[in-house]
């Protein structure tokens, strides 16, 4: 209580000295009753004279006279600048009292270059009677003066430092009181702030989460400072001033690091963004060139601090207030502690800029901070053992999870969020070549071994998770390996939310995918890219043509050109050399024509045995018909295979971007239809298109619109030829063909657009569509009219819908919408394409018989069958070509048709002749031993409404 009281008494009075720029002294009077006296007012400022003295006068006496008198240094160095101040005694007793001026004083210290404490008085002269007699003190100048009744003296006090924070006249008793209570109070708080960062360092210990180890680094700090401004240390051991202001900035320095430590580890920066890591690190850089500088110059040091805790509270206050709004439960936590602690900084800068100047705020203001940080501490607490209770049954779920994926073979992924660590099982290693543990610890670490392309992905969508607090986590990306290249993974993982709502940990699997990735990769380039060739397919090509017309929309000079070529007579070829010869040649033509363009420039494969170039790099027109001769020669260079020359020529059209092309489908269309028409005019030519070439009726690229459109316009009709029994002259079953009625030009037969259909790839569908109509057709003449045997229907179909595996499935699902006699639905193939790859086809046909279908070998003869392979192929029916069943002009048959019918029987097959024109060829035939035949002779082609009333009169003649 007495202490309070004293505090009451000098609150009014204190203030700081400063220089002043005249000399008047006026003596303080002294009385018994008085406990404590500010003399800042009273004390002038004088200024040494150059001999290392000062000589000034003394205030006057009872008497009224003034003297003069004159002071020497008693140490070298000493400041040049003396305080002067006067005390007089107005009583009838003698009075005793201390003048007390502290070392350091936080309250004016200063924001810059602060004032960091120093030795105030060397020595203290008075005008009369006994020199003051200095009193023991570790932490300020002490000295007893004696006053006797009726006197006033004057006071030289000799400073080492120009400045005097404060100067104090005490009467010994109060300041002896003032000191006990000031001591019990520094006690108090040492201890707690003591107990405190030993309680943090403990809880680290034990419960191993960075928070506590930012928050007890904080907490020594904090007590480290309190020791300095409390004299602890120089209490314990002998400190210089130089070495107190030193130790006093440094402290002031590692308080503004720790405090940055502490936000760093409590908010978890580290996963937010990369860019806070780099924040603390140069932090850390900043905060040890402090302790630095600070030995060089601590007041320079000590500024600096001073202004970075100033920075660290706002951008503290940034960075909580921006994560609050998102939600973020640590941000959230921390936010009333922090404004306590704005309100601290706030009070801290007033007292070091001299606007609150009171004698007790100094020491509230360290016990304040004391408090602080046992808040931090029990915030962290609050946060850290949140759920504690169910901790350790999701520790023993997470157990029996991860033991059940050991055994699955699967990797485990666990990233324990509040320690953010990861862990992955010995899997992740092994597949990577790298060592045991390699991708185990911080999540840094983990990230670092992603390709850098996607560790921003997946950091973001780590905070994600955590930010949301649930969902499941889906995600692909790579993994350098020891080699140096890179393997596929795909994590699964889910949250484990503690009680606190907030995400405690990420558990999932990791699986290697890189041969799906790899799998995916090829598909899609195949989508794109054609199988043979490698080169872009017509898809590709459209969208650099798209890309190339967008670039000349902004500068014309970059106008593409576009050259279509076929190869003239390729199916020839094709039929003439086999399938696999054939694609030889299409693949040396297309390296050959890839070594003439430049980089800028695109060479694709269409479709079939067209290819097509979009030029970029040349733009006169002069230079693209030289570019265009150098194709045309290049293609008639030989292609030698074995000891035979195959000789090719192609027909080229040109297409110029002059700018009248809306689409890109525009300007191929125009190159497609130039190269159509070099084509008609005998080939091995380049054409250039010409707006005249859109009205020809014959144009291809019309041709391959409307067929494109005619399935769905029930353009595409079936008839059937008759096939007869030549043992009876009996109906024995159908040959269906394909007519197209287009609306423009009547009834097309398949020698105009089968070809097209072959090339865009129309074929496919196409075959499709006949193959089920003709079984629907041939189910309803086997329901209608059943025969012994059952009537039959040929299909053909062509080598595009052989080489799909799904034409097993189609027809497997045609059989299942029509369900004929099994064997009367025969699928013809011709003999070249069969001998084509003899060992697929064998397969192939294997599976067809298998699945109910016939099997006719068409145009026998006119290939190079091997009896070997033959043998081996499922086929019950040969058709006799008509080439070979046709009489020269002297009536005479080739000698091989008796061959042939004979090698047929052989293998036990029916056989079919085609090409009976008249029915002395029926008869010959059957003498010969064939066992069907079709022709003119016995009916052309006709609808199936013709031929359902010639299968009815065809019943009732036999009956």
């Amino acid at each position: 209580m007495r202490f309070l009281i004293l505090c009451c008494v000098v609150l009014g009075s204190l203030a700081g000295a400063a220089i002043r720029p005249a000399f008047a002294l006026d003596p303080v009077a002294v009385t018994p009753t008085t406990p404590a006296v500010n003399l800042g007012r009273a004390v002038e400022f004088v200024q040494g004279t150059g001999d290392g003295g000062v000589s000034v006068p003394t205030a006057p006496g009872a008497d009224g006279i003034v003297r003069r008198m004159e002071v020497r240094h008693t140490r070298p160095n000493s400041s040049p600048v003396w305080a002067v101040f006067a005390l007089s005694n107005a009583t009838d007793e003698q009075i005793d009292r201390l003048i007390v001026v502290p070392h350091y004083r936080l309250i004016r210290s200063g924001l810059i270059w602060p004032d960091l404490g120093s030795q105030r008085i060397v020595a203290l002269t008075p005008s009369q009677g006994f020199r003051p007699e200095r009193q023991s003190a570790v932490d300020q100048d002490v000295f007893l003066v004696t006053l006797d009744p009726g006197t006033t003296i004057t006071f030289v006090a000799e400073l080492r430092d120009p400045r005097l924070p404060q100067i104090t006249l005490w009467q010994p008793d109060a300041f002896k009181d003032r000191e006990n209570s000031f001591t019990l109070y520094r006690g108090i708080v040492l201890g707690i702030a003591g107990l405190l960062a030993l309680f943090l360092t403990i809880l680290f210990v034990v419960k191993g989460s960075l928070m506590f180890p930012a928050a007890a680094l904080l907490a020594w700090a904090v007590l480290g400072t309190l020791a300095l401004d409390f004299g602890f240390w120089t209490r314990i051991m002998v400190l210089p001033p130089e070495a107190v202001r030193f130790w006093r900035a440094t402290a002031e320095a590692v308080l503004s690091a720790t405090l940055m430590i502490f936000l760093f580890a409590y908010l978890d920066l580290n996963r937010w963004h990369v860019r806070y890591t780099v924040l603390m690190a140069v932090w850390l850089a900043f905060a040890g060139g402090l302790v630095t500088v600070a030995w060089f110059d601590p007041s320079i040091a000590a500024g600096i601090a001073r202004i970075a805790i100033g920075i660290v509270t706002i951008l503290g206050t940034v960075i909580l207030v921006y994560l609050a709004f998102l939600r973020y439960d640590r941000a959230i936590n921390l936010v009333p502690t922090w404004i306590l602690f704005m309100i601290w900084g706030g009070a801290a800068l007033l007292m070091v800029t001299g606007r609150l100047n009171n004698e007790i705020a100094s020491p509230a203001l360290l016990g304040a901070l004391v408090l602080l940080v046992m808040l931090i501490g029990f915030t962290v607490m609050q946060h850290a053992f949140a759920g504690g209770g169910v901790a350790k049954g999701l520790v023993s779920d997470t157990e029996r999870k991860a033991l059940a994926l050991t055994g699955a073979g699967d990797i485990i992924f666990d990233w324990d969020v509040t320690t953010n660590r990861i862990w992955v099982s010995p899997e992740a290693e092994q597949h990577l070549g790298l060592k045991r543990g390699a991708l185990e610890g911080a999540a840094t670490r983990f990230i670092e071994a992603l390709h850098p392309s996607d560790r921003d992905r997946i950091r973001s969508t780590l905070d994600t998770v955590v930010e949301h607090r649930r969902g499941r986590l889906v995600e692909e990306f790579r993994m350098r390996a020891a080699d140096g290249h890179f393997l596929w993974f795909a994590l699964r993982a889910r949250p484990v939310v503690g009680t606190d709502g907030e995400v405690v940990r990420l558990v999932g699997t990791l699986a290697d995918v890189t041969e799906y990735k790899i799998a995916e990769e090829r598909l899609l380039h195949d989508a794109v890219h054609d199988n043979l060739t490698g080169l872009p397919n017509r898809e590709l090509f459209l969208d650099r043509l798209d890309a190339a017309l967008m670039q000349a929309r902004t500068d014309e000079a970059r106008r593409p050109t576009v050259l279509v070529f076929d190869i003239d007579r390729f199916k020839q070829v094709n039929d003439s050399v086999g399938i696999s010869v054939g694609d030889s040649i299409l693949l040396t033509v297309s390296r050959r024509l890839a070594r003439l363009l430049k980089p800028q420039d695109t060479l694709a494969r269409l479709n079939g045995d067209q290819f097509g170039i979009i030029l970029v790099s040349e733009r006169a027109l002069d230079r693209i018909t030289a570019f265009a001769e150098t194709i045309r020669k290049t293609l008639r260079a030989p292609i030698t295979f074995g000891d035979r020359e195959i000789f090719l020529t192609g027909s080229l059209g040109i297409a110029l971007g002059d700018g009248s092309q809306q689409k890109r489908e525009d300007l191929l269309k125009d190159a497609e239809l130039a190269a159509y028409y070099a084509k008609r005019l005998g080939g091995d030519r380049i054409e250039v298109f010409k707006q005249a070439l859109r009205a020809q009726k014959t144009d291809r690229l019309a041709m391959e619109s409307d067929l494109r459109r005619a399935l769905e316009r029930s353009e595409i009709a079936l008839v059937y030829q008759p096939v007869v029994r030549l043992a009876d002259r009996t109906l024995a079953g159908f040959e269906a063909l394909v007519r197209w009625d287009h609306p423009r030009l009547g009834r097309l037969p398949p020698a105009e657009f089968i070809a097209i259909a072959e090339e865009t790839g129309l074929i496919v569908e196409l075959g499709l569509f006949v193959l089920d109509r003709a079984a629907r057709q041939l189910y309803q003449w086997q329901q209608l009219m059943p025969l012994d045997p059952p009537l039959f229907t040929a299909v053909n179909v062509s080598s595009r819908q052989l080489l799909r595996h799904d034409l097993l499935q189609d027809i497997k699902g045609v059989l299942a919408r029509a369900p004929v006699a099994r064997g009367s639905l025969k699928i013809e193939l011709t003999e070249s394409l069969v001998m084509e790859n003899p060992e697929y086809a064998a397969q192939m046909l294997t599976r067809i018989r298998e699945l109910g279908a016939g099997l006719s070998l068409d145009d026998f003869g006119t290939g190079y069958s091997s009896l070997a392979y033959l043998q081996r192929f499922p086929f019950d029916t040969i058709k006799i070509d008509k080439s070979f069943v046709r009489a020269d002009s002297r009536g005479i048959r080739p000698v091989m048709l008796r061959s042939i019918i004979a090698l047929g029987h052989d293998l036990g097959m029916d056989v079919v002749a085609e090409g009976a024109e008249i029915d002395a060829d029926a008869v010959e035939l059957y003498q010969l031993g064939c066992d069907f035949a079709q022709g003119y002779a016995f009916g052309e082609p006709m609808t199936p409404e013709q031929a359902t009333r010639l299968l009815k009169d065809a019943t009732a003649q036999a009956a």
